[in-house]
């Protein structure tokens, strides 16, 4: 008989670190991501822990399966009120704005690391989308905000930028192994999983209001597990169909989220948990798969790579996709530097060490460094940049919280369900 309590007493301490680690990691500017990645290797077996996994296939799984829930739960908090006047400006971002991003990236990457001009291009197709999510924590944590739109322009750029990525860092692979079925072969491609993606969203959301407003499972705790059996639902249907699945699980929430719907309180807080336990067990697991060692060994040329995707690509990519909507430019200088990168690129990073593609550990080690630096670097200063840009403003008041059935009031009193 296999014993499984010595792995489920490493994975609980490592997940109550983390949690407890976040907390003080915002109140302090230092984005809780690094600290997840940090656990990891620190778990890894290069580090005390001494775990050994080196198991591609398994961290890749994972971190889709976590990408996915992270971005339906995106979509569920996202106000489409707020993100209406910038949607635009956030799906330009999220597509023109990565392509730039990858392009420019990638040649440079090409050209500093020595190799092909198709690796290079594959390497700056998996570090072009932005992770905000750690951007909004360090904020909160300091409890500042961004002036203007910039916030919600960010917000729906990180939330819709994934898919995209996605795409190109799959057609870059194929191009790499001579799979590729051609330019317009490739277009086509992309735009069939773009538009059935967005489909299926719509769809899912929209029978998933209908069903959770007319269905009565019995329990109020049921609402919470139908959503995440309808988000992963979603997921793997628009996948199966040809789509997108994070175009689909994303619009999913993001219908579902802004119409009414019986107990969404608790679908929101549900899956506001969900989606911290995936990051946390994202990261953690990405962490163990890194051998720190090999990180030394490309430093001077990931740093190279690093430099121009912070100060050259990611700049230009917000100029050329903001500037045809007059956004000042001190507005475009923080969204420009607040283009995280996150968890998104490591796991894309993955892709070509499955498919085989030559010096697909080196892209892996780039890759990782690139985050670590991005978000160290970027991470650590948005408050002082966007003050430097006259664009930090108090963080609005966070909204009152529903009252809950037997929860006291603030005058003693209990609310009951009659």
């Amino acid at each position: 008989m296999i014993s499984v309590e010595p792995t489920l007493l490493v994975a609980a301490v490592l997940v109550l670190v983390a949690a407890l680690g976040s907390k003080l990691a915002g109140r302090v500017g230092f984005p809780a991501l690094l600290l997840f990645l940090g656990l990891g290797m620190l778990a890894g077996s290069e580090g005390p822990g001494g775990i050994a996994f080196d198991n591609a296939e398994v961290a890749q799984g994972v971190g889709v399966a976590a990408l996915a829930l992270i971005l339906f739960d995106g979509g569920l908090s996202t106000r489409w009120g707020v993100v209406r006047p910038v949607l635009a400006q956030g799906i330009t971002l999220a597509t023109v704005g990565v392509t730039v991003s990858a392009t420019v990236t990638g040649v440079a990457a090409a050209w500093v690391l020595d190799v092909p001009l198709e690796l290079g291009l594959l390497l700056g197709a998996i570090v072009s989308s932005t992770d905000a999510a750690a951007v909004f924590a360090v904020l909160r944590g300091r409890r500042t905000g961004l002036a203007g739109r910039i916030q919600p322009t960010l917000e729906l750029e990180s939330g819709s930028n994934d898919p995209m990525a996605v795409l190109l860092t799959i057609a870059l692979v194929e191009i790499v192994t001579d799979n590729a079925p051609g330019p317009l072969g490739l277009v086509g491609g992309m735009a069939l999983q773009l538009g059935v993606g967005a489909a299926t969203g719509l769809a899912a959301g929209w029978a998933t209001r209908a069903l959770l407003n007319r269905l009565r499972p019995g329990a109020d705790g049921l609402y919470p597990v139908l959503t995440l059996s309808i988000a992963v639902l979603t997921y793997a249907g628009a996948v199966v169909m040809g789509g997108s699945g994070f175009i689909a699980v994303y619009l999913a929430g993001l219908w579902i989220g802004n119409h009414d719907v019986i107990h969404q309180a608790t679908i929101r807080r549900f899956h506001e948990a969900v989606a911290w336990l995936c990051q946390i067990g994202m990261f953690l697991l990405l962490g163990l798969l890194v051998f720190p060692s090999q990180l030394l060994d490309v430093a001077w040329s990931a740093l190279g790579v690093a430099a121009v995707l912070v100060f050259v690509a990611r700049p230009l990519a917000t100029l050329v996709s903001l500037l045809p909507y007059r956004v000042p430019l001190r507005h475009q200088g923080v969204v420009a530097w607040v283009g995280l990168r996150g968890a998104t690129p490591i796991v894309l990073a993955t892709f070509p060490l499955l498919e085989g593609v030559e010096r697909a550990d080196l892209i892996f080690d780039v890759v990782f460094f690139v985050v670590v630096v991005s978000v160290l670097v970027q991470g650590t200063t948005i408050t002082p940049v966007a003050r430097l840009f006259g664009s930090l403003r108090p963080a609005p008041a966070e909204p009152d919280r529903l009252l809950e059935a037997g929860r006291p009031l603030p005058d003693g009193t209990t609310l009951r369900d009659v």
